[in-house]
């Protein structure tokens, strides 16, 4: 049997995520990827630069990230190994343990469900407006609910799926180099003018590194929901993301619901086709019983977590 880093770092997300106080005191690391990014940007991507130079320094940038990322998290984890010996992998379960998202995924979108069922419309725009990048002030309950179970379904993969993956394949620095990806394509990975060719590797490598674990958490979706599979084969591809329409349909076809469609950003809305088009309109009830599923694709990892240090 392997050292059950994967399962450690799942059971101590889950149990406390990453408390505020430590928050407060320390910040999170990925702040210092988005450091460094905004550092970058502020060399490499001045507007008077040609498009490909920029493409180009997008790509450097991009190498420079992932390799230190990648290097010193080996160097931590070789030395967190050389110190403690036998009881190093400890170290790195909690090392890799910040890279996981379950607990503060759930406690960011059960508060929307709160205010809904309360009829506190207004404050559960401004909880959702934390977790979503459209537009929410004239949102409707439908609307509110729609934005909270994609997010939620969305960020199962990136924010658990991906990074437990990539923990999985190339350890610490499998999990740290994948959050600092992510982080660059959330950053500046934009198709607006002022992103568009600096933030093309990001994208792009993004989109790879999120290909198997977004089929993988479509998967999980639908055999924690009991359902979704016509769906999600059907309108996966129908989203603007190559990746992001695979755990988001396989919860449109669990809930029976309609997803996407119509979105505002920055005041101007945007008509993106639906998924799960036969769905019904998506109701407060819909995130809790969309958390429950999300809770139990969740489980369905420490299982598989479980029996990868059990087998290996």
């Amino acid at each position: 049997m392997a050292d059950p880093v994967a399962l450690v770092a799942l059971a101590l997300d889950a149990a406390i995520g990453w408390p505020d106080r430590l928050y407060a005191r320390v910040g999170h690391p990925v702040g210092a990827f988005a450091r460094f990014l905004n550092l970058a940007e502020r060399l490499g991507n001045s507007p008077k630069r040609p498009e490909g130079v920029r493409r180009g320094l997008g790509v450097v940038t991009m190498v420079a990230l992932i390799a230190l990322t990648g290097g010193i998290a080996w160097g931590i984890e070789h030395a967190v190994h050389l110190w403690l010996g036998r009881w190093g992998w400890v170290a790195s379960a909690v090392l890799a343990w910040p890279a996981l998202a379950q607990h503060s995924l759930y406690v960011h979108v059960r508060p929307v469900a709160d205010a809904l069922l309360r009829g506190d419309l207004p404050a559960a725009r401004a909880l959702v407006a934390r977790v979503v990048g459209r537009d929410t002030e004239r949102l409707d309950q439908a609307g509110v609910s729609r934005a909270a179970i994609e997010t939620l379904a969305e960020s199962f993969c990136d924010g658990i799926v991906a990074p437990l993956f990539w923990l999985l394949l190339l350890g610490l620095p499998g999990v740290w180099m994948y959050k600092a990806i992510n982080t660059a394509d959330s950053m500046i990975g934009h198709k607006e003018p002022r992103w568009r060719a600096f933030g093309w590797a990001a994208a792009r490598i993004d989109d790879g590194a999120n290909w198997i674990p977004a089929r993988i958490a479509g998967v999980l979706m639908c055999v924690a929901g009991a359902g979704g599979w016509a769906v999600m084969k059907r309108d996966a591809r129908a989203h603007a993301s190559p990746n992001a329409g695979w755990p988001e349909a396989a919860m449109a076809g669990a809930l029976g619901v309609a997803l996407a469609g119509p979105i505002a950003y920055d005041g101007v809305t945007q008509i993106k086709p639906w998924i799960g088009r036969e769905g019904r309109v998506a109701q407060p009830r819909d995130i809790v019983t969309a958390l429950q599923i999300y809770a139990r694709a969740c489980l369905l990892l420490w299982v598989i977590a479980g029996g990868v240090a059990w087998l290996a």
